[in-house]
């Protein structure tokens, strides 16, 4: 008898002991959503914001998009899309390295990331982000460009390409997302939960914690040097606000990439297909399924190197890029694809 009550008492200390963590947790979360700022304010952070200088503003359909530009405007355009939880910093170090090469570089913030507006009214799909680039376009009077697409701007860029050819002169797939297999990653599974979603949501963007953690999976080992506070303030920086919460949500309910994997080979202009050897978030099998599926297409892997190769592997992704759009055809000669394979999976 004594034992079976000293056993029961156990049960209830653990019990208020959980009940006790589990409150302080959700007043934790309840003062994170109360305290967020509606939005991002440009003026306050635009001093923290890397190539700031070169930020501009357009409206596209009544909703503020943020860009930035280098080079001359009178050269070949590069367009760069950035994936999920992303924005133009994923091009920090390569955007103004093009532009050195002679290139004319437009980096965009997709609607609700980054620095753009985040309005409740869009669609969050990447068809819509994939219209609101070709409108960004003529925007600018830019009738065509090399479009290059990271994750999942690397589905917005071959749904550009699919749906508005006439764009897209030459497409570059770096670690593209093609299917709805990333709707299984933790953060996108946990996002996807109504009531869940928006309360660790805040949470969870604003933990330096799981932003290095995430990191560390997203970029290959040799790589974890890149992974300071800088980077994280530059990933933190633009999420942190309730606009931006909710657009993260609607993206990943939204999320349908399947149509990329079915349509592939649909995709006509010359395509260089970038992938890093070592990227545990899309598959490098994806990778291969586009180069099997598009017809005009290149694929090279990189050694030591994850799923953001413009940043681990700068100098040679912008070597391929530049090489790509100077290319009278946008690929090197069939019967050089193989070797050129091999010297990038063994060289680089």
């Amino acid at each position: 008898m004594m034992r079976t009550r000293a056993s029961a008492v156990h049960v209830m200390k653990k019990r208020n002991i959980a009940l006790g963590l589990s409150g302080a947790v959700g007043a934790a979360m309840a003062v994170k959503m109360l305290t967020r700022a509606k939005t991002v304010d440009w003026e306050s952070v635009v001093a923290d914001v890397p190539n700031s200088e070169h930020s501009r503003f357009v409206s596209i359909d009544g909703a503020r998009v943020h860009y930035q530009e280098f080079g001359d405007s009178k050269k070949p355009t590069v367009l760069l899309i950035h994936g999920y939880t992303s924005s133009v910093t994923a091009w920090r170090t390569s955007a103004p390295m093009l532009a050195e090469k002679g290139l004319h570089v437009l980096a965009v913030d997709l609607l609700g990331f980054g620095y753009s507006e985040k309005p409740s009214w869009f669609e969050y799909t990447i068809t819509s982000q994939a219209r609101m680039v070709s409108r960004f376009m003529n925007r600018l009077g830019i009738g065509q460009a090399t479009v290059v697409g990271n994750s999942y701007g690397g589905a917005v860029a071959a749904t550009l390409a699919l749906d508005y050819p006439e764009r897209v002169e030459k497409l570059v797939l770096v670690d593209a997302v093609i299917n709805d297999d990333p709707k299984k990653l933790p953060i996108l599974k946990l996002a996807s939960l109504p009531g869940i979603g928006e309360a660790l949501t805040p949470w969870l963007v604003g933990s330096k914690a799981f932003w290095k953690r995430r990191m560390r999976s997203t970029l290959a080992r040799p790589n974890h040097h890149l992974i300071d506070d800088t980077r994280l303030a530059n990933v933190r920086r633009p999420l942190d606000s309730a606009d931006a919460h909710y657009s993260l949500l609607a993206t990943s309910r939204n999320w349908s990439a399947e149509r990329i994997s079915r349509d592939a080979n649909l995709i006509s202009q010359p395509t260089l297909i970038v992938w890093g050897e070592d990227d545990k978030v899309i598959p490098i099998e994806n990778g291969w399924k586009l180069q099997s599926d598009i017809l005009h297409s290149r694929m090279v892997v990189l050694r030591d190197c994850g799923h953001i190769p413009q940043e681990e592997k700068s100098d040679m992704f912008v070597e391929l890029v530049t090489e790509f759009c100077r290319a009278k055809k946008g690929l090197i000669d069939a019967k050089d694809e193989a070797a050129a394979r091999l010297e990038a999976k063994d060289g680089f």
